[in-house]
C-alpha cells in the first residue's frame, strides 16, 4: 500500500439514511466515545508500565516521560492518580509496580492494542502508521469489532 499523499481527501460511498442514525443510537455513539476518552490515558500509562516491567524489569517515571513525550511533572501527576485508583504502587526513587487490577488492565489494553496493530498491518498499512493509528483506535473499538479484526488477521495469515 502506498501512502504517497496522506492529505488526499477521502470520500466514503454515500448510503441513503446512513449519515444520521436514530437519536438513541446517536446518543449512545457519543456516550461510548466520551467513556473511551475518560479511560484512554489511564490505560496508556498502565499499558506502558506493564510493557516496561516486562521488557526492562522496571518502570521509572523518567522512562515513562521520555516514551510518552511528556514532562516528568505530568507523569508524577498521573502516577498519583493511578495510585488513587489502586492501579499502581510506588515509592519515591523506586520503580513503579502494577497492582493486580493494574496488571489486568495492562494485559487487556496490550491485547486490544496488538489486535488492532496486527489488523492494520494485515490491511497493508505501513508499520509506522499502523503503530500510531493503533495507539488511538484500541480504546475506541468494541469487543465485537476486535473479534472481527482478529478473525480477519488470522484468515490473512493462514491464506
Amino acid at each position: 500500500m502506498t501512502d504517497s499523499n496522506p492529505n488526499a481527501s477521502l470520500t466514503a460511498p454515500s448510503i441513503p439514511g446512513d449519515a444520521l442514525p436514530p437519536v438513541e443510537q446517536h446518543a449512545q455513539q457519543y456516550a461510548t466515545v466520551r467513556n473511551a476518552h475518560e479511560t484512554e490515558l489511564i490505560e496508556d500509562y498502565v499499558e506502558l508500565i506493564g510493557d516496561l516491567l516486562a521488557h526492562r524489569g522496571e518502570a521509572r517515571a523518567a522512562d515513562i516521560a521520555s516514551r510518552m513525550a511528556v514532562s516528568q511533572a505530568t507523569v508524577s501527576k498521573m502516577i498519583r492518580r493511578l495510585n488513587e485508583l489502586e492501579l499502581v504502587t510506588s515509592k519515591p526513587y523506586r520503580s513503579l509496580f502494577l497492582t493486580e487490577a493494574g496488571q489486568k488492565m495492562a494485559e487487556t489494553s496490550r491485547a486490544r492494542h496488538d489486535i488492532v496493530l496486527h489488523f492494520l498491518r494485515a490491511l497493508g498499512v505501513r508499520d509506522a502508521t499502523a503503530r500510531i493509528d493503533a495507539e488511538g483506535m484500541e480504546h475506541h473499538v468494541s469487543d465485537e469489532t476486535l473479534a472481527i479484526m482478529q478473525r480477519f488477521t488470522e484468515q490473512q495469515q493462514n491464506s
